[in-house]
């Protein structure tokens, strides 16, 4: 029996900007280990050696910078500057109004706040640790601020969740940048480890954009929070015996005759499509 390796489940392209969507405007993300996610991620459930092959240090660096952010808040705690607030508030109201039952405090944060990480990182000199951590703040900063404020709340409420956040991650991205460089190295070690072991289960590890999403024992929940927020969808591995396939949803299979690769597609609720990345068996 041949092992698929590899679901991948882009989002797909939404018709209004990605912090329009109409489900759960005070989600979390506490599940996927508060880590940061992008509303146009990819987000791969991932088994055996496609998987292992992925824990490495530079493929955990969003999970750490999720977990080191959370450790470094009562050492980083600065209020966020009014003219900040203010600003943002008068972009934010603007962008609510369009459709203000649908308009997600939490993924408006978070576009807000980290669009400027990778100009802030520029000239670190471990920028891909430096982006991690200042995304991280923002994520951290942002769930706290918005999972407070219920979906139906009205704009100003939601703008003033969704500002106070972005703008308390902006006034502590330096501290946070800086307590977490102390603990990189250790933390790394760890969900590597934690990752291989994820690998090795039945139901594999979930990354986002080629990034380990540390889950826990929630990979389910996880998925459903990354859905709710983002509209991002990612679902189990499968196998395939001959051109018999076993996955969830509704799945045909094409299995070449000679042992190679094969192609497996299907529709897995919600309209997302599915693709399919196989390896070849290792033949004796």
């Amino acid at each position: 029996m041949r092992r698929i390796s590899q679901i991948v489940i882009g989002a797909l392209a939404l018709a209004a900007p990605f912090f329009f969507v109409g489900e759960a405007a005070a989600a979390s993300l506490a599940a996927c280990g508060n880590i940061h996610v992008e509303a146009s991620a990819d987000c791969v459930v991932e088994v055996e050696g496609g998987c292992t092959a992925q824990c490495e240090p530079v493929y955990v660096e969003a999970a750490c910078a999720a977990e080191l952010s959370a450790s470094c808040q009562g050492a980083c705690d600065v209020s966020a500057e009014a003219s900040c607030t203010g600003s943002c508030q008068a972009d934010c109201s603007a962008q609510c109004e369009v459709k203000p039952a649908e308009f997600n405090c939490t993924a408006s944060c978070q576009a807000d706040c980290s669009a400027d990480c990778s100009g802030h990182c520029a000239a670190a000199g471990n920028r891909g640790e430096c982006e991690a951590s200042c995304s991280a703040s923002c994520t951290g900063e942002c769930d706290a601020s918005c999972k407070v404020t219920p979906a139906e709340a009205d704009c100003s409420a939601k703008c003033e969740a969704s500002c106070s956040g972005s703008c308390r991650a902006e006034a502590n991205v330096d501290c946070q940048i800086d307590c977490q460089a102390d603990g990189y190295v250790d933390c790394e070690a760890k969900l590597t480890g934690g990752c291989k072991a994820q690998c090795e289960k039945p139901e594999g590890a979930l990354f986002c954009d080629g990034q380990y999403v540390d889950t826990g024992s929630q990979l389910e929940e996880c998925i459903a929070a990354l859905k709710a927020i983002f509209n991002i969808q990612a679902d189990g591995s499968a196998s395939c015996s001959g051109n018999s396939c076993m996955a969830e949803g509704q799945v045909t299979c094409n299995c070449s005759a000679d042992g190679g690769d094969m192609n497996l597609a299907g529709a897995m609720g919600l309209g997302f499509v599915v693709l399919v990345a196989t390896r070849r068996r290792r033949r004796g």
